[in-house]
């Protein structure tokens, strides 16, 4: 595997620190109790699960995309193939026992996938870094590349993972013909009660000759789509959060609603938007089938119907 790592010498470790303030969750510890005592219990409901990625005989020759559930996608670009913040476990948690729980199944089961080349991980929220799978993965092909944002590679190492590169927000990977690079988004990130935003978070930035993709992990809403945009282009498909919204007191530092999910579609100026971080567990008070249905509803507002899809898991999505 062809594999080049340039670091911008421009984004420092010191900056990194001091964008932490920046960029971070501005809610309280006594905002997240009085929410946690107060909030709502949605009633907790299974979407639908295509068939169409585990029924079809051959996989697609052109570059494709399948939700798998949450923010886990497998991503073919025609160039590699792409696993983004794979979770495939019971539960957003690190217990076996208790946390969120999955609503809807994995639509890929791990071992059906393709051979994954990549594996990105936006930060460190149980719901999107899953060590057991991404342990899982490792063991299935040990030549798979972890790419992990600053700070978090010593957790991966630690459980035998070797393949691992940490990153900053704008470092830059070449792997084989596609260019990855770790974008700034607004969010925060920890593991325990005490390391919060000991870690670096963000999105990721595929590119190639016939290409450009951006997935943007967690993020609420945040200047940086148009500085992506105006870095780095505009993307032909735009994997965006649309749910885990409510209540806004204290989710929106940290979580897109379906507004302005629509929003950082017209920001970064995509032509192509996929909804995705919904569905899949229960994290905060809006009913589950609510994001689909405000994402249409500001699409008809705003008459852009066909700037977003909103896929079933396991549905192969043509990506040209």
């Amino acid at each position: 595997m062809a594999l080049f790592l340039f670091v911008n010498n421009a984004l420092t470790e010191e900056l990194y620190k001091n964008n932490h303030n920046i960029h971070g969750d501005d809610s309280t510890f006594k905002d997240f109790l009085k929410w946690q005592f107060n909030g709502k219990n949605p009633e907790k409901i299974a979407i639908e699960v295509s068939s169409e990625f585990n029924d079809a005989n051959n996989l697609p020759t052109n570059a494709y995309a399948v939700w798998i559930g949450h923010a886990s996608f497998l991503i073919n670009n025609n160039n590699i193939n792409i696993l983004t913040d794979p979770i495939f476990s019971e539960r957003a948690s690190p217990f076996s026992f208790i946390g969120p729980k999955r609503l809807i199944p994995p639509a890929i089961d791990i071992k059906n996938l393709p051979p994954i080349d990549v594996v990105t991980v936006s930060h460190a929220h149980y719901d999107h870094l899953d060590l057991p799978s991404l342990i899982k993965l490792y063991e299935i092909n040990s030549d798979t590349l972890f790419l992990v944002p600053m700070s978090l590679g010593k957790l991966l190492k630690s459980s035998g993972i070797k393949n691992v590169v940490e990153m900053n927000w704008w470092d830059t990977i070449t792997i084989k013909d596609s260019l990855i690079t770790f974008v700034p988004v607004h969010h925060w990130s920890s593991r325990t009660p005490f390391d919060k935003n000991k870690m670096l978070w963000g999105g990721w930035w595929f590119e190639n000759d016939t290409l450009k993709l951006i997935h943007l992990g967690d993020t609420g809403y945040t200047y940086d789509f148009i500085t992506i945009n105006n870095e780095l282009g505009s993307p032909d498909v735009a994997f965006i959060p649309i749910g885990a919204y409510e209540p806004r007191s204290i989710m929106k530092d940290s979580h897109l609603n379906p507004q302005e999910s629509v929003q950082a579609a017209i920001d970064l100026k995509t032509s192509l938007a996929i909804g995705m971080h919904w569905g899949t567990f229960t994290l905060t008070d809006e009913p589950v089938l609510d994001p689909p249905i405000q994402i249409q509803e500001e699409l008809n507002r705003l008459n852009l119907k066909n700037l977003f899809v909103i896929p079933k898991p396991g549905a192969i999505i043509s990506l040209e």
